[in-house]
């Protein structure tokens, strides 16, 4: 949808203007969402906040999202089930499977799958979207994610997610094939996440940009592969703690240090010529991996009912373990 800015738009927020224009249809609040979304361009360009000021004369082109089915339904897909009890279930999310459903992907996610194995009950939690969902991985990221199934479990969970450990027992820990080798062997990355120009990707931006969001990766070297010395590895096998829970998280702030996760499509094409260097046939595995190589190994967490700590661990899968496999090889 295009519109344009009119004499009377001079000198009104973007927000506002387009909340008045697109009335009742969307409200203000769900205008702002979306420009910090980044579907809403003004000139041909990307808007950076729902503050920016129009001038007269400027078009101002919005994609709204498409119509939201009312609830997901229940669907026989399988689980990998590590743990289930009458308030939580505890499950080793395959690569390749959708969190919840959203555009492109109404059906066959982890939220079907939990709808068609706990019950219908589960769909009046957390939302029409997202029942029992307290946390999320990406679509190509295998590991253990946990669900609510009462309301007073996705209360308590949600919480300490929000939290991210700070004040509770809350840990994460990802294990991620990196190329080369971060130095020093272990660190933290302090970087605030944004939208990137596309708009599904995220960027390292400068905090006061309106849609900087703090974000903090503890990281630490296992492994190294086709070592000459403690700088040159080919690449290495990384511990992934997360402080913070952003969109793409790891895979931006390795990128940002100058070591993207094999496999990335997005954030690590600058790298896709070093597998080129690689000998067969390890080049060959390298370049037909399908994803990024993350895999959330271990989550730790207070039970929200019995308060004891509940310790989840899932090896990688069989893919990302052949391609481990194939590195120290060298």
């Amino acid at each position: 949808m295009s519109l344009e800015a009119g004499a009377d738009a001079a000198g009104q927020r973007l927000d506002q203007w387009l909340a008045a224009k697109l009335a009742p249809g969307l409200s203000r609040g769900r205008v702002q969402a979306l420009i910090r979304q980044g579907a809403v361009r003004v000139g041909g360009r990307v808007a950076d906040s729902p503050k920016r000021k129009l001038l007269p004369g400027e078009w101002v082109e919005i994609e709204l999202p498409e119509p939201e089915p009312a609830a997901p339904q229940g669907e026989p897909i399988p689980l990998d089930i590590l743990y289930e009890d009458d308030a939580l279930i505890v499950v080793n999310k395959p690569a390749g499977l959708v969190v919840h459903p959203g555009a492109g992907n109404w059906t066959g996610t982890l939220v079907n799958a939990l709808i068609h194995h706990c019950g219908e009950s589960l769909s009046g939690i957390g939302g029409v979207r997202r029942p029992g969902i307290v946390h999320r991985l990406d679509k190509d990221t295998s590991g253990v994610i946990v669900a609510a199934k009462t309301d007073r479990a996705h209360r308590a969970l949600s919480e300490a997610f929000a939290d991210h450990g700070r004040t509770g027992d809350l840990r994460r820990a990802y294990v991620a094939l990196v190329w080369g080798v971060p130095v020093p062997a272990a660190g933290t990355v302090d970087a605030p996440l944004g939208r990137a120009s596309d708009r599904l990707r995220r960027a390292v931006v400068p905090a006061a940009r309106d849609d900087a969001r703090h974000a903090v990766t503890h990281y630490a070297v296992l492994e190294r592969f086709g070592r000459h010395g403690e700088r040159d590895a080919m690449a290495s096998l990384v511990e992934c703690r997360l402080e913070t829970g952003r969109t793409h998280q790891i895979r931006v702030h390795m990128a940002h240090i100058g070591h993207p996760l094999i496999g990335d499509r997005d954030y690590g094409t600058a790298f896709r010529t070093k597998a080129n260097r690689l000998p067969e046939p390890l080049r060959a595995s390298v370049q037909a991996f399908p994803r990024q190589a993350l895999h959330a190994r271990l989550l730790e967490f207070r039970h929200p009912d019995t308060h004891l700590t509940m310790r989840f661990e899932a090896p990688p899968p069989p893919d990302m373990g052949e391609l481990v496999e194939a590195f120290r090889a060298l």
